[in-house]
């Protein structure tokens, strides 16, 4: 069945009723070419959903029936930012349909000193727009309850900044600690807690930035003894915190 994203000003909960705009209405008409009658389900970013029947189209909306809400569980129980270091060409659209498929609240793209993409102001936020597509498609795909949000592009600086807020901050990296203190600080995320992952992009982190991340707070962790490229450390991190969170 497919799945919407709406505003919660657009759910009239008490009159049954949802009004479908934008283009989520375009791609309902013209694109799947759905017909009164046909059912969907409906999530304006809160921990509910709706199954809808469609009811009526109207020049620019769609009337949507609410035949029964329900409480869903399909997110995870902390909110986890996906921190990744620009990779080159076409990867980053992966890593996010993968990271919102795995359960990432946030992806924040940022600049390292080893990045070897460069995106001047105008570049960036086309890119950002391209891949806020990604998640919302990625999001409906996957049953999310949200569309997670892909940050505007930060430099170093600014994304130590930002992880500043969080809970927790994991920074896998080729010289940490062995398997035995990776796990420990794993155990040791509580649900409710926001995590940050920072991943470095092709080439890794300088040991710079290291020392920097972890004078913020940030935890070295490893994923074994295999070095992994740029677009699997990432899925492979968020991998392991859904089934450790899940697992509560």
């Amino acid at each position: 069945m497919q799945r919407f994203f709406v505003e919660p000003y657009q759910v009239l909960e008490e009159e049954h009723r949802i009004t479908l705009t934008g283009p989520d209405l375009n791609h309902m008409k013209n694109v799947l070419r759905m017909r009164i009658g046909e059912d969907v389900w409906i999530s304006d970013g809160s921990e509910k959903e709706y199954h809808c029947t469609i009811e009526e189209f109207q020049e620019d909306s769609a009337v949507l029936h609410i035949l029964y809400a329900q409480e869903s569980q399909y997110e995870l129980p902390s909110r986890i930012y996906l921190f990744q270091g620009l990779p080159k060409g076409d990867k980053m659209e992966l890593i996010i349909q993968k990271a919102v498929e795995l359960g990432a609240y946030a992806v924040v793209p940022v600049e390292t000193r080893r990045c070897v993409v460069k995106l001047d102001a105008k570049k960036a936020q086309k890119k950002v727009t391209r891949w806020q597509q990604i998640s919302e498609s990625a999001a409906k795909q996957s049953k999310r309850m949200l569309i997670p949000e892909v940050k505007n592009v930060m430099n170093w600086k600014e994304a130590l900044a930002f992880a500043k807020g969080l809970d927790v901050v994991l920074i896998p990296y080729e010289l940490a600690q062995g398997m035995k203190e990776t796990r420990e600080i794993l155990a040791a995320i509580q649900p409710g807690q926001s995590v940050g992952i920072f991943i470095g992009p092709e080439g890794g982190f300088e040991e710079e930035e290291v020392r920097d991340a972890m004078e913020a707070g940030g935890k070295p962790v490893t994923l074994g003894k295999r070095i992994l490229r740029t677009e699997t450390a990432g899925m492979t991190m968020l991998s392991i915190l859904m089934y450790t969170l899940e697992s509560v």
